[in-house]
């Protein structure tokens, strides 16, 4: 390397190393046409009582389908039994009525309408939506596979459902949900503005309404059948309120405290569900890297913020897999800003000081690497070093991509397993029936 420095050739050579060691340590990939024997390779993983899916997109078409096929097969084999993913309740609540034959349910224009609309209404997602509702149809109503949303952006629609619910149930009940929620009226169709209403000051938050709302319903626990699943999706919503209520209370406070927020009720939000379906109870989370990988071994972490995947390490020790999904180069479904229309947009090629290099330098197109197995004490050893590692959410701006898509990580500390796709490409979207207003996903991105 000539003008180089001493300390940027011994980066070189370990950089050269570390991808030598993924190329004999990691394992190829079948093709994901092959979706069984894709979804295969991840058996190993079964025993799982939690497995997190990653995305370093949330537009890229293979982590989609490599998702589905190993949910598939965890799903047919394993007696996995929730599919808990990175989107809104009320939305993955019509779904979920769809794919258990459940009254209401639906996979149409006006689900997951809001932006980024691509994101679960796509090709790829669609697949495993059909395939999810033919795999329930024959059998009892307990042992379907359940479909569930984590997140908290859904205040208005959240609201409407506790009412609605309530409207069925107790009028009287409804009528003193009305006037609490009221409270919340003036920002249901834009939340953030709430955020910036409370930090000007001069008006009281709606905390104490909304928690007096939750704690009515949750009262209500032993006056309806334990099984009623109307009463399951009201309480759910109930805590959304409570929790999206919070969030945007102090979005502006700092990104730190929102974001923690967010993925603390995305982790109750699992553990709600894995209770409700007791002792047999197996889960597949869908999400992004940032939400997935353990957040302790990530520049998050380091500066205060935990996320699912740190939670569930916690929570369930090696009974938790979490792995992570990465791409050299190819083409995205994103946009440029909040809100903005969808674009089909190319992916630069990784930076060298990246792991997504170090995987590009190995010439697997397509690999698995399992990094828990002591066999691969020295494939994680080599990746031990922090490095550079990408992340694109909804937004993705190329042109400022160091400052914007690229954090620091020790990889081996942040999955179990890395699943690599040399080159991807962008989602299919469906058509959609798009709301006008701000996205309830405003100001954060993945």
């Amino acid at each position: 390397m000539v003008g180089s420095t001493a300390s940027e050739r011994a980066r070189a050579r370990h950089a050269d190393e570390a991808a030598s060691w993924i190329r004999d340590r990691c394992e190829p990939l079948p093709p994901l046409e092959k979706s069984d024997q894709f979804g295969a390779m991840c058996d190993r993983f079964a025993d799982a009582r939690v497995v997190l899916l990653g995305e370093a997109t949330h537009g890229s078409a293979e982590f989609y389908r490599a998702r589905a096929a190993i949910t598939r097969r965890l799903v047919e084999k394993h007696g996995f039994n929730i599919v808990a993913v990175e989107a809104d309740w009320p939305d993955a609540a019509r779904v979920d009525r769809y794919v258990r034959h459940r009254p209401a349910g639906q996979y149409d224009e006006e689900t997951f309408a809001r932006f980024p609309t691509w994101m679960w209404r796509n090709r790829e997602f669609a697949d495993f939506i059909e395939w999810l509702r033919n795999h329930n149809a024959d059998r009892r109503r307990e042992d379907r596979t359940e479909f569930r949303g984590l997140d908290v952006y859904s205040l208005g629609t959240s609201i409407a459902a506790v009412v609605d619910y309530l409207d069925r149930v107790d009028p009287e009940a409804a009528a003193r949900a009305r006037e609490r929620y009221g409270c919340l009226t003036p920002w249901q169709n834009e939340p953030e503005y709430y955020g910036h209403a409370m930090l000007r000051g001069g008006r009281d938050t709606c905390e104490d309404e909304v928690a007096a709302q939750l704690k009515e319903l949750l009262d209500k626990r032993l006056d309806v059948a334990a099984e009623s699943e109307d009463y399951f999706d009201a309480a759910q919503n109930a805590r959304i309120v409570r929790a999206a209520e919070h969030y945007y209370r102090i979005m502006y406070q700092g990104s730190t405290e929102s974001w923690n927020l967010r993925d603390r009720h995305m982790f109750d939000t699992l553990q709600t569900l894995i209770a409700a379906r007791g002792e047999k109870a197996k889960a597949v989370v869908w999400a992004h890297n940032s939400h997935v990988g353990n957040a302790a071994a990530t520049a998050m972490g380091w500066q205060g913020e935990f996320n699912i995947g740190e939670l569930c390490r916690t929570a369930y020790g090696d009974s938790a897999v979490l792995i992570g999904f990465g791409t050299d180069r190819g083409t995205v479904a994103a946009a440029d800003d909040w809100g903005g229309s969808m674009r089909i947009k190319a992916v630069n090629p990784s930076r060298p000081d990246s792991y997504e290099h170090l995987f590009r330098q190995s010439g697997i197109s397509m690999s698995l690497s399992d990094l828990r197995i002591p066999a691969n004490r020295e494939l994680r050893d080599a990746l031990g070093e922090p490095r550079l590692e990408r992340a694109i959410g909804v937004i993705y701006r190329p042109e400022s991509e160091f400052y914007s898509h690229y954090f620091q990580a020790v990889l081996p500390d942040q999955f179990d397993a890395y699943i690599w796709f040399d080159e991807t490409s962008a989602v299919t979207p469906l058509p959609t029936e798009r709301p006008d207003g701000v996205a309830e996903t405003y100001p954060f991105g993945v």
